[in-house]
């Protein structure tokens, strides 16, 4: 075992087993109170999603004196077909009153507003939510559904506008760590029953995953509370199936290693090290290309990606931990029994070499170069789907699976109202340009109304009505013209924001990101694989096949999200799916190029391909699995953007690993051979023979599942 290092052998020694155990057992301990406070630290408030830099940002932080940057508006309607009555009126106004004595509502409520049509009322309620963000907008859309219970019978009442739309939000993500950690638990359990056929062995890297995802909560706790790092539902929840698919991915590797060094190893002990020792490296490489590729996201102008990479990196760091020790030390400190009913005895039989990949690879060995350009061109038409993606916005009824009461709410809004009502276009600017500034925004096309400006501390601010839906393409359309209009007044340095300016900024913003940190990830895993591989041809080829995959992915899952019914996609969508299929893809391009490489020394390249794929199909085609279930556990939350990053992820990821990996890279290999490895002196090494089967008697070690 001295070749195995002392690393290696820290979690598997006799007596450091028991202390590597006790360590995780304290970990957990400490880490117990903040893990469970990390959702009371996340940030779901405007700034916290907003581009840093935009100028509905800081419209924001400029408006701050003349209302909190943290108020949100809900706009309340009523309705009677048949026309408001007088009894009508008489209930409104005193909902009125009551809604002006709940808590967090600081400033006048304003209406009830008649429509023109004295079918329908508007309420406006100011609620400010503080460092509450959606939860306390939430708590507050409760009570004033409670207020407006009591009303006559026939009037229709509904919450929507901002405030609507951010207590349905909540709503939609009430308990969203329970659910995608259960969810993404059983996933892997059902999995993990059918991969190892044990009925106690899947207990295992379920516990090291879901003690890993609380130690990384703990920790992310610590950096939001104490390093200003963003955490909002949208990190958190990724957080959790990127913890668990990713962990149990690592701990697949490890165990089918480990498995195989049983048959060569009497005691246990020393048959972990050495499966540590040969499948750490590839383990580690693995995780640091994926913490690496998420923190590229910093890069990000936006908020709550440039937030997702820190939290995501953190979480991969913790589960590389958990599964490079206190899995080991688990495993170890149970014994071969765990894989009962098929425990692997000293000097059995491995029968990789007669796997389903085994024999693929054969197949493939066959035509590798008709292989891969048939794989590639069927993956080029897949890609074509990307041209019918939308990938602009949501706009507020896309933004949910069914619709909640805050659309319904909308679309009696716009039946009655200007559409932009309650949800206003906002301008700051200079006091003494206030006339100025007011006559060319209300000249605006797309201006319904301009409301009496509001001076204070030498700036004035400017609420606008928009004929248009905030969060329609018009109302985008709008916010240009208007920003046109006040910026060409002199000396008036105004700036434009609200809903609409805010919903513009961002699908810019993440234009902006898609341009900057795709290339920025692809030149990162590019020198990591060349660093790794020690060559240039192979790393390069294999980053052809990661931008291949990414656009098959992505068009085939704008297919099925037509067919799903989801008429457009979030502005974040190619950067999340490019960003997770690329990082947690090159793990299975490691996995798969680190034992070719292996193998080439001994083989040749082209036998090293084979016995390669014969060696980690099985592990790969499993991790695929178990990453693809628990991303898709993201598919069944209420929330669109959510479901379509999922359902990507997920298909994507069996992309990825049935026909990419393991089919297009091995035929790839196979054709381009030695020449793979330039400029490194593997490039020199000719194959001994021709490549026809993998060995039937081979000395090296075959990883399987």
């Amino acid at each position: 075992m001295a070749g195995a290092g002392r690393l290696a052998a820290l979690p598997c020694g006799k007596v450091s087993k028991w202390i590597v155990l006790a360590l995780w057992i304290v970990a957990v301990a400490v880490c117990f109170s903040p893990a469970g406070k990390l959702t009371g630290a996340q940030e779901n408030d405007a700034v916290s999603w907003l581009p840093g830099n935009a100028e509905s940002t800081k419209v924001l932080k400029e408006s701050a004196q003349f209302s909190s940057p943290d108020e949100i508006p809900a706009v309340l309607v009523y309705e009677r077909s048949s026309g408001i009555t007088a009894a009508d009126q008489q209930a409104v106004a005193g909902h009125v009153t009551q809604y002006g004595e709940l808590p967090d509502v600081d400033r006048d409520v304003i209406g009830p507003i008649p429509s023109e049509d004295r079918k329908a009322l508007q309420v406006l309620v100011p609620i400010n939510a503080g460092s509450g963000g959606w939860e306390t907008i939430g708590a507050r859309a409760d009570d004033i559904r409670r207020i407006a219970a009591d009303r006559p019978d026939g009037l229709s009442f509904h919450v929507t506008g901002p405030g609507g739309f951010s207590a349905d939000s909540q709503e939609a993500f009430a308990g969203i760590d329970g659910k995608l950690l259960y969810s993404a638990a059983a996933v892997v359990i059902v999995i993990l029953l059918l991969t190892y056929r044990s009925p106690v062995l899947w207990l295992l890297p379920l516990l090291s995953a879901g003690v890993a995802l609380f130690a990384a909560q703990a920790v992310i706790y610590v950096l939001a509370t104490q390093a200003n790092l963003t955490v909002n539902a949208q990190s958190a929840g990724i957080l959790t199936v990127l913890v668990f698919g990713a962990g149990t991915d690592y701990a697949l590797l490890l165990i089918a290693r480990y498995r195989e060094e049983l048959r060569r190893h009497e005691d246990r002990h020393e048959a972990m090290a050495f499966a540590l020792h040969r499948s750490g490296p590839a383990i580690i490489a693995s995780g640091s290309t994926v913490v690496a590729g998420m923190l590229c996201l910093l890069f990000a102008s936006m908020n709550s990606t440039r937030g997702l990479g820190p939290v995501a990196a953190v979480g991969i760091v913790i589960a590389l931990i958990a599964m490079l020790t206190l899995l080991p030390a688990l495993l170890v400190i149970c014994g071969r029994w765990v894989f009962w009913p098929l425990r692997p005895t000293y000097g059995s039989d491995d029968h990789t070499e007669t796997s389903v990949w085994g024999r693929i690879g054969r197949r493939i060995a066959v035509r590798p170069r008709l292989t891969w350009i048939t794989t590639s061109v069927i993956l080029a038409i897949a890609a074509l789907g990307t041209l019918t993606l939308n990938a602009n916005g949501l706009s507020n009824e896309e933004s949910f699976v069914g619709t909640p009461d805050s659309v319904v709410g909308e679309k009696v809004v716009a039946a009655h109202f200007p559409a932009g009502a309650g949800n206003p276009l906002v301008v700051v600017s200079k006091a003494d340009k206030v006339t100025e500034v007011r006559t060319a925004m209300s000249s605006t096309q797309g201006i319904a109304a301009v409301a009496e400006p509001r001076v204070g501390g030498g700036l004035a601010y400017l609420e606008g009505t928009m004929t248009d839906a905030a969060d329609s393409q018009a109302a985008k359309d709008t916010v240009d013209r208007v920003r046109a209009s006040v910026h060409a007044v002199p000396g008036a340095d105004a700036l434009v924001g609200g809903g609409a300016a805010i919903l513009l900024d961002t699908q810019r913003a993440a234009d902006h990101d898609n341009k900057v940190i795709i290339p920025i990830v692809l030149l990162v895993v590019l020198a990591i694989l060349a660093l790794l591989l020690r060559a240039l041809v192979a790393p390069l080829m294999l980053v052809a096949t990661v931008v291949l995959s990414f656009g098959a992915a992505l068009g085939i899952s704008s297919l099925v999200f037509k067919a799903l019914g989801f008429e457009g996609a979030d502005t974040s969508l190619p950067l999340f799916v490019f960003v997770f299929l690329v990082a947690l893809g090159i793990d299975y391009n490691i996995f798969l190029m680190t034992r070719v490489h292996e193998e080439s020394k001994a083989h040749g390249t082209r036998r090293g391909a084979l016995i390669g794929v014969a060696a980690t199909g099985g592990v790969i085609t499993s991790a695929g699995l178990v990453l693809a279930g628990t991303f898709a556990v993201l598919a069944t939350l209420p929330v669109v953007a959510f479901a379509e990053i999922g359902i990507a992820v997920a298909l994507g990821v069996l992309l990825d690993t049935i026909i990419v990996r393991s089919v297009l890279v091995t035929a790839l290999n196979l054709d381009i051979g030695r020449h793979l490895w330039w400029p490194s002196q593997l490039a020199h090494k000719r194959d001994p023979e021709p490549v026809d089967s993998v060995p039937e008697e081979s000395e090296t070690a075959l990883t399987g599942t």
